[in-house]
């Protein structure tokens, strides 16, 4: 058995697209498909940071000729961000070792260098081709190793089946019947997921990219995304391929301390509000963590829509559970769970004569009553906050959810959920 490891690493995804390659090399060698969601934070990505894996039986020489072939005849690599890589690996995933899955694990969170896949490579054995800085090659050894990674950990991996488009086609307007598309969507929800945003009415599966990708359904069986993928009217299509994939997972998410959190990784913090939520220019949302004397800015951005308003309603005190992306020192909110909310708040007392809110009677002297009533207050009171948020977790809607984000309606978290669908 031969693993085929393939990443363009094209930022523009246009050309080839590497789930493309994989779903032609396929064809070539047969064999089953891997689509494999890297470290989203990463420079050297598309808007995923996809690589791929194809495992057939192929002899190892014949699939690699073919993989290099491939890239070699539709990867932009005049464009000085496009630098791909082939990994092949003569052996079942299986059987793949174990610092071959330590190095996918390490490439879902962090930032990997070529030279050093190129070094893992040849104390292995695997061959390689890579072109231009060799970036991809970091990719194509991760989707090597992505089999025995995902077991290991055990990711609960999910499916995705790809309609792709007939090549004179590329670049030119889609044509995808919007009502067949939701009504497959709703056909199949919620085994196929994040097909389409219900409140926006966006066609989240119907990708904007000039690339060869006509639509893309995800899900949790093969059966269902195939299924739905054919319910949908479209232009035509050239080909299909289904892989299994670590999308929809939260494998780019890792624990951490507020403390410990650095630009360029992702990860799930526990944390407290410790100032009240901003909105900006823009309609960005912000709002400072604490744990401790750390301390850690979040933002919803604007794209995540109806998302700022569970941030809006957050308030000082209430505590957190945060996951996302880490940049220039502030946490890129993907999803939020509310663990405890705070229940009541300090306020200037009210005279209980006439209503009226009391006023200060000086510095350490309370509180007395702005008319005539004579009455006073020894300081402010407790009064319940009237609160627009519940505890438990809420996500961004499905328009602005990252490919390995997990959403919502998969289950498997740690308290009650509130999914957008």
């Amino acid at each position: 058995m031969t693993v085929v490891g393939i990443d363009d690493t094209d930022s523009r995804e246009r050309g080839m697209c590497t789930t493309y390659a994989a779903a032609r090399l396929r064809e070539q060698v047969g064999g089953r498909c891997l689509l494999v969601r890297l470290n989203p934070a990463v420079p050297y990505k598309t808007r995923g940071n996809a690589a791929l894996a194809v495992v057939t039986d192929a002899d190892p020489e014949t699939a690699f000729d073919a993989a290099r072939d491939l890239v070699e005849s539709d990867a932009e690599t005049d464009d000085d961000r496009t630098n791909p890589g082939v990994v092949v690996a003569p052996e079942s995933p299986g059987d793949v070792s174990a610092d071959i899955a330590d190095w996918t694990d390490r490439a879902m969170r962090e930032l990997l260098s070529p030279e050093t896949a190129r070094d893992i490579c040849a104390r292995h054995g695997y061959r390689t081709a890579g072109w231009e800085t060799e970036q991809g090659l970091v990719g194509a050894l991760a989707a090597v190793g992505a089999e025995r990674a995902w077991k290991r950990s055990r990711v609960d991996t999910s499916y995705e089946t790809i309609s792709y488009r007939e090549r004179d086609r590329w670049g030119t307007d889609r044509r995808v019947d919007a009502e067949s598309l939701f009504a497959a969507a709703d056909a199949h929800y919620p085994t196929v997921w994040d097909t389409v945003d219900r409140t926006t009415g966006d066609l989240v599966a119907v990708p904007h990219t000039p690339g060869p990708v006509l639509h893309a359904i995800r899900g949790d069986d093969p059966d269902a995304t195939r299924e739905c993928a054919r319910a949908i009217d479209s232009e035509t299509i050239e080909r299909r391929c289904t892989f299994e994939t670590n999308q929809g997972t939260d494998a780019h998410l890792a624990p951490a301390a507020l403390g410990d959190a650095r630009d360029g990784r992702s990860y799930r913090l526990d944390a407290t509000v410790s100032t009240a939520p901003d909105t900006r220019e823009g309609g960005h949302v912000f709002l400072e963590l604490a744990d401790g004397e750390a301390r850690l800015d979040a933002a919803a951005f604007a794209p995540t829509g109806r998302f700022r308003d569970r941030v809006r309603a957050l308030r000082v005190g209430d505590d957190v559970t945060v996951c996302g992306e880490v940049t220039d020192g502030t946490v890129k909110l993907e999803k939020v769970a509310v663990r405890s909310l705070r229940e009541t708040e300090r306020v200037t007392p009210e005279c209980p004569d006439c209503g009226r809110r009391m006023e200060s009677a000086g510095r350490g002297q309370g509180y007395r009553c702005r008319g005539n009533c004579g009455t006073t207050a020894p300081g402010k009171v407790e009064r319940e906050m009237e609160r627009d948020v519940a505890v438990g977790w809420y996500e961004v809607p499905p328009h602005a959810r990252r490919h390995v984000a997990r959403p919502l309606i998969r289950g498997g978290f740690d308290g009650p959920v509130h999914p957008e669908s």
